[in-house]
């Protein structure tokens, strides 16, 4: 056993230490950004009427426009974030989230050093990663189950890659579970399909056959059964999807987050030439990077897969041991006190939101930006909202424009509105201002609500 030389500090000269404490940096950076992001709290929401009533409801059944046809696939998840809200409120999808990422950055790190990377340039790769993919990393929504399997279904076909063996059937129970967890799933039969084409020609075609076609029957394991496929057909081709709105937005130089990504991403990617790509690694990477282009919430899946060859090419001079000790005590110390102060307040206040149910009476209350979960998880009704893949396209359409302030979005504020609650200067209050038959009756510091007056016409002043 190795001895310590004299006057060394505990926590140098490990690489194991020294790869923990890149992980532990970035679970830092996201917990100090933590806060509840939109596509979370309605699953809660959703959980808590199948716990309540001990069966899966047709449709979303707090919402007021028809949604029966829609094919309920991630009732694992709903049940899941219902039990964490019940718990520990917020706070508890927050610490799922730190959680989430620290076990993803687990594997991303053995994945690297599996594939022959040192401790040093796994640890640099880790970080350029970790700030490149900070939204998908410190913002809690129900992508936080894809955070943590999209590494290991990468890290098992890598091994697979280096060492053919049976645990390649592994993606197949895999697969079920992400399936009803998150809608990435189908990203990760994509990338399994990609190695499988690949392996087709070197090895074992029964194998692999059999696996591809245990795959995709993998992604009906789900409550929805034969219908999960419908399930993926209405999140691929939801209206916000289709015109690339809101976390369905492209990759933009104009966006400060997105230039983060890509200068991480071509940080990652200079080092690709001086690493052993398999063909199959090659083309994951540019169906990744295509799919980033489109929608730049698909980033951190390229960053993500980028590391390990990253790591195994970069190898830097520097080991940077001495800033071991300081990096281990700045993190656990922002670890915790994110912890204890819990997310970052977003959306509306528990006060507002609670009024503005109680001012409905039972009517469906218009809101976006998230707080339409909110209202939601509080018992109340919703007209449309997330998951917006569940709604009519015709509906879908109203609201996407009444979020994006356009006088075509008074389609939304139907009769049934009796309250609309919007976020202080987003164009949907902008939009409700210029309406007649609305008026401002109550606010807190983010959110206001406007309650339906006389007529239910709506004009412009």
């Amino acid at each position: 056993m190795p001895l310590r030389a004299e006057g060394e500090h505990p926590l140098r000269g490990s690489p194991t230490i020294l790869i923990a404490t890149a992980v532990l940096l970035v679970v830092a950076l996201a917990a100090l950004l933590g806060r509840i992001g939109a596509d979370s709290q309605w699953l809660a929401a959703l959980g808590h009427a199948i716990a309540t009533h001990h069966a899966i409801p047709p449709g979303v059944p707090f919402a007021a426009a028809p949604t029966s046809h829609w094919p309920n696939a991630l009732v694992l998840a709903e049940l899941l974030f219902n039990g964490l809200e019940r718990a520990m409120g917020d706070r508890g999808l927050m610490l799922a989230q730190l959680l989430a990422v620290a076990g993803a950055f687990a594997v991303l790190a053995a994945d690297a050093r599996a594939g022959g990377s040192g401790p040093v340039g796994t640890s640099a790769t880790l970080l350029i990663a970790g700030i490149g993919s900070l939204p998908s990393l410190a913002i809690a929504r129900v992508q936080l189950f894809s955070v943590v399997l999209f590494p290991v279904l990468v890290a098992l076909l890598r091994a697979q890659s280096r060492r053919p063996s049976s645990r390649i059937w592994l993606v197949v129970p895999l697969l079920a579970l992400w399936s009803n967890l998150h809608a990435a799933a189908l990203l990760g039969v994509l990338v399994v399909w990609v190695y499988l084409t690949a392996d087709f020609k070197r090895r074992a075609r029964w194998t692999s056959l059999g696996v591809g076609v245990a795959s995709l029957a993998a992604l009906c394991a789900t409550p929805a059964l034969a219908r999960t496929p419908d399930y993926y057909q209405g999140v691929l081709t939801n209206l916000a999807a289709e015109r690339g709105e809101g976390m369905w937005g492209p990759l933009s130089l104009s966006v400060p987050l997105d230039l983060v990504l890509i200068g991480a991403a071509v940080l990652l990617c200079v080092r690709l030439r001086r690493s052993r790509l398999e063909p199959w690694e090659w083309t994951v990477a540019v169906v990744l990077a295509a799919l980033t282009i489109k929608a730049s919430r698909d980033g951190v899946w390229l960053l993500f897969f980028l590391v390990a060859p990253a790591a195994r090419a970069l190898k830097p001079r520097r080991t940077w041991e001495r800033l071991v000790p300081a990096g281990v005590g700045l993190s656990l110390a922002a670890i915790g006190l994110a912890a204890a102060r819990g997310p970052i307040t977003v959306g509306a206040s528990r006060g507002l939101v609670a009024s503005a149910v109680a001012l409905a009476h039972g009517s469906p209350v218009l809101a976006g930006g998230a707080i339409d979960e909110q209202v939601a998880l509080a018992g109340g009704r919703i007209w449309v909202g997330d998951p917006l893949d569940a709604f009519p396209r015709s509906d879908q359409a109203a609201y996407l424009d009444w979020l994006n302030g356009d006088a075509s979005g008074r389609r939304a504020l139907t009769p049934q509105v009796r309250v609309v609650l919007v976020a202080r200067g987003s164009a949907s209050q902008a939009l409700m201002t210029r309406t007649e038959g609305f008026v401002e009756i109550a606010a807190d510091r983010s959110a206001t609500i406007y309650e339906r007056q006389g007529s239910p016409v709506a004009g412009l002043r």
